[in-house]
């Protein structure tokens, strides 16, 4: 009986490794299925070009968070840091008059300080990120609106569209960074002993804690890493954009987690990967590009991006229940 239940609960194991890898694939392949009967503009070259730089802002600030979720924890500031850092980067080239070569390097420092602040925050308060970063969230965007003065800041080196519309070899700069922060991400988490020491602070903080691993310091770190990235999408944003705007980057982090979710980062930490990530942002840029195309209401999109959202938890939650029940009946037996 007992060899009977241990065979059933592996079997039940395995089925639901596989479906966790396989169920993003499937999502995205009926999706693209399905909107290109619904808007027959979405599988054009054209369009599927624009998708893919749709997506990488998004897709570079998710690696960023990627590293924070793993381990446990959760940054909700990140599209409030870019509508700060946005506004003072415009402020710097328009106002200022810095250089290209001054101001970006200044405003990645900006934004590694913001992702440090929520990481210091963090270990000192002893609160919940969730809680933290909702904050630090309204903190930030509260700043980034008082020195945007309510208006368009313009007025910047035309070389510096470049970076936010040029193009190098027919591809989109912006795909080119999110493929190469992507590839420094994967072998950071899958190949260093850093990236070890991230996925044991996620799945056994007191196992990580009894191996040698600085828990504080380590999660200081992965917030610097996480504002890092993310003042990456901000020059990008704004470079597309080529406007500060209070209105640039807002909401950024909920497409970031959903995709994350939909692509196997834990809610809880110690899971993921970087090509289901990229899995889970392509989902959701499908799902943005082809509702805009198919003229769908802006309520609705909103509507079915938090439906998409609450089944990514929900199917999260029941892997770690589901997990824990068979390591609870191993145990027993």
């Amino acid at each position: 009986m007992d060899t009977r239940t241990d065979t059933l609960n592996n079997l039940g194991s395995r089925i639901l490794s596989a479906l966790k890898k396989n169920v993003p694939f499937v999502i995205l392949v009926f999706l693209l299925v399905l909107f290109s009967f619904i808007a027959p503009n979405f599988m054009t070259f054209g369009n599927i070009r624009t998708l893919v730089r749709q997506i990488s802002f998004a897709g570079i600030s998710a690696v960023g968070l990627m590293f924070v979720m793993i381990s446990g924890g959760i940054d909700l500031s990140i599209g409030s840091q870019i509508v700060f850092s946005n506004v003072l980067l415009a402020i710097m080239m328009a106002d200022w008059k810095l250089p290209l070569s001054a101001a970006i390097p200044l405003i990645m420092l900006v934004g590694t300080a913001l992702g440090t602040i929520n990481g210091l925050l963090y270990i000192k308060l002893k609160i919940a990120p969730l809680i933290i970063t909702l904050g630090t969230s309204a903190i930030y965007k509260g700043f980034g609106y008082i020195i945007n003065g309510s208006r368009n800041i313009m007025g910047f080196p035309d070389s510096f569209r470049w970076f936010g519309q040029g193009y190098v070899g027919g591809i989109p700069v912006p795909v080119i960074v999110l493929i190469i922060v992507a590839l420094i991400g994967s072998f950071v988490l899958t190949k260093t002993y850093f990236g070890r020491k991230v996925f044991a602070l996620g799945g056994n903080e007191e196992a990580a804690r009894l191996a040698g691993v600085n828990i504080d310091r380590m999660k200081v770190i992965l917030f610097m890493i996480c504002g890092f990235i993310t003042s990456i999408t901000t020059i990008l944003l704004l470079s597309r954009v080529f406007a500060g705007q209070t209105i640039t980057g807002q909401g950024l982090e909920f497409d970031c987690l959903t995709a994350a979710l939909l692509g196997g980062v834990s809610f809880k930490g110690g899971e993921g990967s970087i090509f289901g990530l990229m899995v889970g942002i392509l989902i959701i840029g499908v799902l943005n590009n082809a509702m805009q195309l198919a003229n769908f209401p802006d309520f609705s999109q909103t509507v079915v991006k938090g439906t998409v959202l609450l089944i990514a938890v929900a199917f999260d939650v029941y892997q770690k229940r589901r997990k824990s029940k068979v390591i609870v009946a191993n145990t027993a037996s």
